[in-house]
C-alpha cells in the first residue's frame, strides 16, 4: 500500500495480496482521520460481504471467491465511543457480469484497489440503537 495526501483528500494504493479493510484503518488512524467519505475501485480474489435482516436484528454474510471487478465501494470512516470505525458496501461482478454485494466485512485485492479518502473536518461518533440493532450516527 502506498498513498499521497492532497489537501482534504488521500489517493491510496491498495497492493495485490492486501486486505482492503485492515489498510484503509491503518491510513485512517496514521492520518489520525475522524471522519471521512470513501470511494474506491479496482479488483478482488476473495471477499465476503453481508446483508442485515431487520426483522431479525442480524448479519447474514456470504463469502465469494474468484475474479471480480469492484463495481463500487463506498462509505464512511467515524469514530465510535472515540475509537476508530468504518462502515463500507462494496458490489463487484465476476466474468459473467453478475454482481454481488452487501456490507463489506472482508475483500483481498487481486490486483489493485484505487480508494480515495475524503477528509471531513469534524468528528461524529456512533451508538448501538436497540431498537435498529445497528450503530448509528449520533448527533
Amino acid at each position: 500500500m502506498d498513498y499521497r495526501k492532497f489537501e482534504d483528500k488521500i489517493v491510496v494504493r491498495i497492493d495485490k495480496g492486501e486486505e482492503i479493510l485492515e489498510k484503509l484503518k491503518q491510513v485512517s488512524l496514521k492520518e489520525n482521520i475522524k471522519l471521512a467519505n470513501i470511494n474506491a475501485l479496482g479488483a478482488v480474489k476473495e471477499f465476503t460481504v453481508g446483508v442485515f435482516k431487520t426483522s431479525e436484528k442480524k448479519y447474514y454474510s456470504n463469502e465469494f471467491k474468484g475474479d471480480f471487478e469492484i463495481v463500487s465501494l463506498t462509505g464512511t470512516v467515524n469514530t465510535m465511543n472515540g475509537e476508530f470505525y468504518s462502515h463500507l458496501h462494496m458490489s463487484a461482478g465476476d466474468s459473467d457480469g453478475k454482481v454481488f454485494g452487501g456490507h463489506l466485512n472482508k475483500a483481498i485485492v487481486s490486483a489493485t484497489c484505487e480508494m480515495v479518502i475524503t477528509v471531513i473536518n469534524g468528528n461524529v461518533d456512533r451508538y448501538f440503537d436497540e431498537n435498529v440493532g445497528l450503530n448509528l450516527f449520533k448527533f
